[in-house]
C-alpha cells in the first residue's frame, strides 16, 4: 500500500461502501471529495463533509499511516490549516495537534477491497515491457488516446525549445539550426552536434550560407577533422576555415564526433555535408516550414539534398570508396527529420504566434507513415495497430514516460485498467 494508490481510491471513489465512520465513534458522510492537488499542501482541496449534521468545507489529506502525519512534517505548516479530514489507511498512532482542533480522522482499510490493491500492485512488479502487460486491453485504450499523448509531448518539448529562444534572443532560425543539427546526429552524435551548432553565432551560418564550400568548411573545421589536410578538396577546406576564423573571430571550441557504431551513411562526414547542403539550397528554410500547409510541402524542402560531391567518392577524408554514389537524404531520414526536429519546431512557433491553429499540426503527423522500433513491436505484440506517426509518437512517448517509469496511476490507460475493476 502507497499514498499514491490512496489518492487514486479516493478520487475515482473507489470504496466497497460509503458508510464512513471515524475512529472516535462519529458517522462522516462525503458531500464533495475534493479536487485532486498534485502541488504541495493537502491531497485534495474544497471538499464538504457533513458530521452531526453540522456541514465541513476545506481540504482532506490522505496518508498510508497516520504517523505519516510526523514524518511528513505537517505540524504547524499554514499549508494545513483549513484541513476538515484526515484520511488513513491504517490509523497507527493519534495525532494530538488534529485532536485539539477537532479534525475526524477517517480509517479506510475496511473500506477497501484488497483485490484492487493487489491489481495495482501487479501493475508495478517485474514485468518484460510494460507494468499491465498481463491486464492489457487495447479496447481500453481511451478515446483520443494519440492527440492527447502527442501534445503533451509537444508541449514538454516547447518547454525546452523556449529556453532555447531565449538563449539564441529570440532568434527562431538558429533554434531551428540547433535542433536539426540535434536531429542529424542522429543517437551517436546528437549532442555533439547541437554542442557545434551553440558553439557558432548563427550569424555566420547566415552570411556564408550562400558559399557551399566555406559553409562545409566551417563545420568540418570546427570538427577538427582538417588538421591534416590528406587530399586537394581538404587543403580547400583549411584554406576556407583558416580565413573564416580569422574574419568571424570564431570560437577556439573544437569538437570530436563519433564514427563507431554507425553505418557508414551516417557517418559525421556525411551528415554535416547534408546539413550544409541544406542550408546552402534553402535561404528561406525557418519560413518554409512555417508556411507549409501538407506534409508534401515539407518533402519538396528536403527533395534532392545530398551531401556535396566529393562524398560521391568518400565516406571519409582522403579514403576513396570503391563503389560511386550520391548520398542523398533518405525518405526515412527525412522522415525522421520532420518528426523530432521540424514539426515540434512548428508547433511551437504556431503556439506562440497562431494558437489557434496549433492543431493543424495533427494532420501533419496522420500524413506520416508509422515508424518502426523495438518498443512499437512489442506494443504491435500486445495488438495495437498503426497507421501513422501520430499513433506511433504517441506510443513511444507513453512507454518512455509513463510505462517504463512504473507511473501507472499518472497514465490514462492505467486508470482505464483499473476503473474496469468492479
Amino acid at each position: 500500500m502507497n499514498e499514491e494508490i490512496l489518492q487514486y481510491l479516493w478520487n475515482f471513489k473507489k470504496f466497497r461502501s460509503f458508510d464512513f465512520v471515524s475512529v472516535d465513534g462519529k458517522n462522516i458522510e462525503i458531500l464533495e471529495f475534493g479536487e485532486w492537488n498534485k502541488n504541495s499542501g493537502p491531497d485534495f482541496l474544497f471538499a464538504k463533509i457533513k458530521i452531526d449534521n453540522i456541514i465541513f468545507a476545506g481540504n482532506i489529506e490522505i496518508h498510508t499511516k497516520a504517523s505519516d502525519w510526523f514524518f511528513h512534517n505537517h505540524s504547524g505548516n499554514p499549508e494545513f490549516g483549513n484541513l476538515i479530514l484526515h484520511a488513513v489507511y491504517i490509523n497507527d498512532c493519534e495525532i494530538p495537534e488534529l485532536e485539539n482542533q477537532q479534525i475526524p480522522t477517517l480509517e479506510l482499510k475496511d473500506y477497501i477491497d484488497e483485490t484492487l490493491i493487489q491489481k495495482h500492485q501487479n501493475l508495478r512488479e517485474e514485468h518484460s515491457f510494460i507494468p499491465c502487460e498481463n491486464l492489457f486491453d487495447k479496447d481500453k485504450i481511451p478515446l483520443f488516446f494519440e492527440e492527447e499523448v502527442l501534445l503533451k509531448k509537444l508541449d514538454f518539448k516547447s518547454e525546452a525549445l523556449e529556453l532555447s529562444l531565449k538563449k539564441n534572443q529570440n532568434n527562431y532560425e538558429a533554434v531551428l539550426f540547433q535542433q536539426l543539427a540535434y536531429t542529424f546526429g542522429l543517437k551517436v552524435n546528437a549532442e555533439i552536434f547541437l554542442q557545434l551548432a551553440e558553439s557558432l553565432d548563427f550569424s555566420v551560418i547566415q552570411k556564408i550560407k550562400q558559399n557551399k564550400v566555406q559553409l562545409e568548411a566551417l563545420l568540418f573545421g570546427i570538427c577538427n577533422f582538417l588538421d591534416e589536410p590528406k587530399d586537394e578538396m581538404m587543403k580547400v577546406w583549411k584554406r576556407e576555415f583558416d580565413f573564416l576564423k580569422v574574419k568571424f573571430n570564431l570560437s577556439e571550441v573544437r569538437i570530436n564526433p563519433k564514427f563507431s557504431k554507425l553505418r557508414p551513411p551516417n557517418f559525421p562526414t556525411i551528415r554535416l555535408s547534408q546539413l550544409t547542403n541544406l542550408y546552402h539550397s534553402q535561404p528561406n528554410l525557418f519560413s518554409k516550414i512555417i508556411e507549409a500547409k501538407m506534409i508534401d510541402d515539407l518533402y519538396l524542402i528536403f527533395d534532392n539534398i545530398s551531401a556535396s560531391e566529393y562524398w560521391d567518392h568518400h565516406f571519409n577524408f582522403g579514403k576513396i570508396s570503391p563503389v560511386e554514389s550520391q548520398k542523398l537524404l533518405s525518405k526515412d531520414f527525412i522522415d525522421l527529420i520532420i518528426i523530432n526536429a521540424i514539426l515540434p519546431i512548428k508547433y511551437f512557433y504556431q503556439k506562440n504566434h497562431n494558437p489557434e491553429i496549433v492543431d493543424d499540426i495533427f494532420d501533419f503527423y496522420k500524413q506520416l507513415k508509422s515508424e518502426k522500433n523495438s518498443v512499437l513491436d512489442e506494443w504491435k505484440n500486445l495488438g495495437v495497430k498503426f497507421e501513422n506517426a501520430l499513433q506511433t509518437q504517441a506510443f513511444l512517448y507513453q512507454y518512455k514516460t509513463f510505462c517504463s517509469q512504473k507511473k501507472c496511476l499518472n497514465c490514462s490507460i492505467g486508470f482505464q485498467l483499473l476503473k474496469s475493476h468492479d
